[in-house]
Parts: C-alpha cells; sequence; structure tokens
C-alpha cells in the first residue's frame, strides 16, 4: 500500500465560471477530459512537455505566459483560484498561485499541465483521489503542497524550507518520525520530500483530510483537491 504525493495541481478552475475556458466551446467538462485534451494537443511534445497547450491559439488566452505575455482571458489581478486554493488560504496553510499564471519561481501551473498529461497515462493504472474512490488496498495518488506538509510539522508559515539537519528533525519528531540519516546536502528538494513523506505516512489516518467540508461530487470530479485541505 503506497500514498504517492504529487507537487503539482490536478486541475484547473473551474467552479468559479462553471468552465475551465469560458467561451470556448471545446472546454472540457471534467478534469479527466481536461487531462486528455491537453495529452492530445501535446502528442508532438517530448517528455510530456506542455508547450504545444501554453501556446496555443486560442488555450494561450486564458493564461499569463512569460515575456510579459498577458492572455485577454487570464482576468485580473493573480488570476483564477480552484476552491481548495481558495481554502487552503483561508486556513492560513498555503499560498497558492494561480494554476493559469505561468510566470516566476512560485508558480506550479506548467508543471502542473504536464502532470496531467501523466496522470491521462495513469487512468486505469492507479486511482488518483478525488476523481477516483478510495481504494481498500494498494497505490493511491494524491495532490500535495509540500508548505502544506511543513505546516502540519510545526514549520512557522512563510519559513517551510528547511535547510539545516537539526531542523529537519525537530519537524520529522514533531510527525511521529525517527530522525533522518545525514544528507550529502541540505537543499529544498531534499528535506520537502522526506518532511512530505514523514507528514503523508502519518496524516493518511486522519478522516477528516478525506471528507473536506467543501469538496462537493461536482468539486471532485472538475476541479480536485489537495490533501491537507480540510
Amino acid at each position: 500500500d503506497t500514498l504517492i504525493g504529487f507537487d503539482i495541481s490536478t486541475s484547473l478552475a473551474w467552479q468559479d465560471a462553471g468552465a475551465y475556458f469560458p467561451g470556448w466551446d471545446a472546454s472540457p467538462p471534467s478534469a479527466r477530459a481536461l487531462w486528455q485534451m491537453i495529452d492530445r494537443l501535446c502528442e508532438s511534445d517530448a517528455n510530456l512537455g506542455a508547450n504545444s497547450f501554453v501556446d496555443h491559439a486560442i488555450a494561450s488566452a486564458y493564461f499569463r505566459r512569460h515575456g510579459g505575455r498577458t492572455g485577454a482571458l487570464f482576468g485580473n489581478g493573480a488570476g483564477r483560484f480552484r476552491v481548495v486554493e481558495n481554502a487552503s488560504r483561508d486556513q492560513r496553510i498555503a499560498s497558492p498561485y494561480s494554476n493559469f499564471n505561468l510566470v516566476g519561481a512560485a508558480q506550479v501551473g506548467k508543471s502542473s499541465l504536464t502532470g496531467m498529461r501523466m496522470l491521462h497515462r495513469l487512468i486505469g493504472a492507479i486511482p488518483v483521489w478525488p476523481f477516483d474512490p478510495l481504494p481498500g488496498s494498494g497505490p493511491l495518488i494524491v495532490e500535495i503542497y509540500t508548505s502544506i506538509a511543513a505546516v502540519y510539522a510545526g514549520i512557522p508559515k512563510g519559513r517551510a524550507k528547511v535547510r539545516d539537519p537539526a531542523t529537519l528533525d525537530r519537524a520529522l519528531a514533531a510527525l511521529g518520525s525517527e530522525p533522518h540519516r545525514p544528507l550529502p546536502r541540505y537543499d529544498d528538494h531534499a528535506t520537502d520530500a522526506i518532511v512530505t513523506a514523514a507528514w503523508l505516512r502519518s496524516a493518511h489516518r486522519d478522516p477528516q483530510l478525506w471528507s473536506p467540508r467543501q469538496l462537493t461530487p461536482e468539486i471532485a470530479q472538475t476541479e480536485g483537491w489537495t490533501f491537507g485541505v480540510r
């Protein structure tokens, strides 16, 4: 039995406008259809890349891209957000970026689009929560934000990056894990992975995390959810 956390967004905002791409007659009706659409339009992109979708003549109008290119349908300000992203901000456990924003070091929009291509390839092989029901056994994929795991580990929001062994061990102890084996180098990638894995191992036992208050059947099939947001 394996709980697999992907640090991507598994879908785009839908609830705010009743569509991923309002005004486009090809806008998909569900997350799985969105994954399929992106994969089809990017079939010539190597390594599950998503450049063909980002630069698509119609789809590009909904995104903010590099070079000061903000699509006419991107919207105002920071862009559109999913219900779970607004909930994570309200619960003060994350400061998400819009997945329609593809600019900046903190954005996850582009990696999320490539991740959706991967999720499309995994349909029928590994269930993805909450699009699929919880299996009785075997592997399961969930969407995670490493900053949420850090908050559960007692690391103050805004200082979620662990770069030294003592802080890492304090975080692991807060999550009920033993001290780590020394690492060759302490960088954000390694420590994020360790803390998040330790958190998933303990947090999956919390039934409330599998039944968030705002997660409706419609949201479960269109926008998905981030594990850890209540």
